[in-house]
């Protein structure tokens, strides 16, 4: 199946090739889109590593580890992310606040699957909460199902125009399915085809919904020219990526020169995950992350 998953996209890719939005091709959107203009590399760090906790210990943490940036995802909360769906437009405020107030710029917002085959309406809440927390970007972690695929997609399209009116970027992270991998990264880009939507490379989960047999190395090449941003996690066999980037099998350095020649020069550079451990471990763990990504920036 995967094989054959793989054959498919690789068609589909070429087929709706003249019809994608280059990165290049979404200068016109930097204007209205802040996650779209050159600030240089953003490193920064989402909550995921402090996700059993209140999402104000993370804040503390990537203040004290000397972070700008946040991204947001898992926190002991009633829907288990900082910001979801059913999170209020006032603790969505809120939680820009307490950001704001630690010098934390909120770069993507990841609220949890959302039921995108439910229609518009479950994405668009997400957006405005985004809005409230003065968010950059929403993040989406897949696009329905092979049977619901391209009726998500024109959902996501339909849900991009609304976000930019509100100057806001919706983010594709490859999460398997039918966005697993590059090839498939590239056509849903090419069905949405919205200047304010764009891709997050995530190694680590290439490697881990393949079982570890697709290269992001050689599997990011697909999707040159539509990524405006990486989720910096790493990964060893047979199902590990709860690891301190550099200590896995992915190749960061190749990998990042490559996105690099392809067009890559700027975005999000986000840590997702490192070695687990007490809170005074997390914390040197996701030092010891900040400085491999920032040394990975420094190289050519």
């Amino acid at each position: 199946m995967l094989t054959r998953r793989r054959f498919l996209a690789h068609a589909v890719a070429g087929a709706v090739a003249g019809t994608i939005v280059s990165r290049s091709g979404v200068a016109a959107a930097d204007a209205a889109v802040p996650y779209l203009e050159d600030r240089g590399w953003l490193v920064g760090c989402w909550t995921r590593p402090w996700a059993a906790y209140d999402y104000r210990v993370g804040f503390d943490a990537m203040t004290e580890a000397g972070f700008k940036h946040v991204a947001l995802t898992g926190a002991k909360t009633p829907t288990r992310r900082v910001i979801a769906v059913d999170t209020t437009i006032e603790e969505s405020a809120r939680v820009g606040e307490e950001a704001r107030s630690r010098g934390l710029a909120i770069c993507n917002v990841y609220g949890g699957g959302v039921s995108l085959e439910k229609g518009p309406e479950g994405l668009r809440k997400l957006i405005d909460n985004c809005a409230a927390a003065g968010a950059h970007s929403v993040l989406l972690s897949g696009i329905g199902n092979e049977q619901t695929y391209e009726s998500c997609c024109r959902t996501v399209a339909e849900c991009c125009d609304y976000a930019l009116s509100k100057r806001i970027a919706v983010v594709l992270k490859p999460h398997g399915g039918t966005t697993g991998t590059g090839p498939q990264l590239r056509d849903a880009a090419g069905r949405v085809n919205r200047k304010n939507f764009t891709i997050m490379y995530d190694p680590g989960n290439i490697f881990y919904y393949s079982k570890g047999q697709i290269d992001p190395v050689e599997d990011v090449a697909a999707a040159a020219g539509l990524i405006t941003g990486i989720s910096v996690k790493d990964y060893l066999p047979p199902d590990n990526v709860a690891l301190t980037p550099g200590t896995g099998k992915v190749d960061f350095p190749t990998l990042f020169r490559r996105m690099r020649r392809d067009g890559f020069v700027h975005g999000p550079l986000a840590i997702e995950m490192v070695k687990p451990g007490d809170l005074a471990q997390t914390l040197e763990e996701v030092k010891k992350a900040k400085q491999f990504v920032e040394e990975l920036i420094a190289t050519r």
